[in-house]
């Protein structure tokens, strides 16, 4: 009698426990779950360290001329505030040299910093021209910061198919700082490992700017996914510009000392 009165109250709970959950998901606003899978896709991509790579930058004109460059990337990852990134261009000759640094942070505006050896000298990125585009490519200097969670109103949207046998959340989400140059981004996020799959940009009259997509993924350490290509088309000028990911290294040792803007000229 006593088991069959504890299978009996184990069974209300699991009842109660499931009807409570059914009622938080009826109860929840889209921006309410918009938000929420921001947050979880965030806590998945939490605690990588740092993290090296390699990366070749393919621009492609509209009549389909293409150019080269290559990059050196590391990231450090923040702890309270947003990533550091530093970008260096080893090829070709006419940007060899190049660096860009970048301190990202939720609503302040981004810091960044661009070396130029052609000029010898260090200039600072306006706050507000964070919208014009990356060393001629079809990537801002928006873009380029992490996406921290802070920076966006979110609105979930719908879940569908998308590619690969995945299932993705539709989120939309618009930019909460000042000065961005889009108006919002519907994002497609996969629902098991949260990985970015595409992102459409609309521009600040809210027509369709350009879509990125990303493929090619691969899991490191057992836990963080990163993308092997991301390929962003401007749907207004026709131009796209392709990042070839590769060579990925983790946990290397890197610190804030080396995201020095004051050793950038050096």
């Amino acid at each position: 009698m006593l088991l069959k009165t504890k299978l009996t109250l184990s069974l209300v709970v699991l009842l109660a426990a499931s009807s409570f959950s059914s009622a938080y998901a009826r109860a929840e606003t889209p921006e309410q779950k918009g938000l929420r899978i921001a947050k979880e896709g965030d806590a998945k991509d939490t605690g990588f360290g740092d993290f090296t790579a390699n990366m070749v930058m393919t621009l492609k004109n509209r009549a389909g001329k293409s150019s080269r460059r290559i990059i050196r990337i590391k990231t450090l990852e923040g702890k309270g505030d947003g990533d550091k990134s530093l970008s260096l261009f080893d090829e070709p000759q006419d940007v060899k040299g190049t660096k860009m640094l970048t301190f990202s942070h939720g609503l302040k505006p981004d810091d960044q910093w661009l070396y130029l050896p052609a000029l010898k000298r260090v200039k600072r990125i306006n706050s507000r021209n964070k919208s014009g585009p990356f060393m001629g490519s079809e990537f801002s200097f928006e873009d380029l910061g992490s996406q921290e969670v802070e920076k966006y109103k979110y609105k979930f949207l719908r879940e569908e198919p998308c590619g690969n046998g995945w299932k993705c959340y539709v989120i939309e989400r618009k930019p909460a700082y000042k000065y961005s140059g889009y108006s919002k981004q519907i994002a497609w996020i996969d629902t098991k490992e949260y990985r970015p799959v595409k992102i459409m940009f609309y521009d600040r009259k809210n027509a369709l700017l350009k879509t990125l997509q990303t493929s090619g993924y691969k899991q490191y350490l057992g836990k963080y996914w990163r993308p092997s290509v991301m390929n962003m088309v401007n749907k207004q000028t026709g131009k796209s510009t392709m990042l070839q990911w590769s060579n990925y290294k983790f946990r290397t040792g890197l610190t804030s000392r080396d995201f020095n803007k004051k050793a950038l000229a050096r």
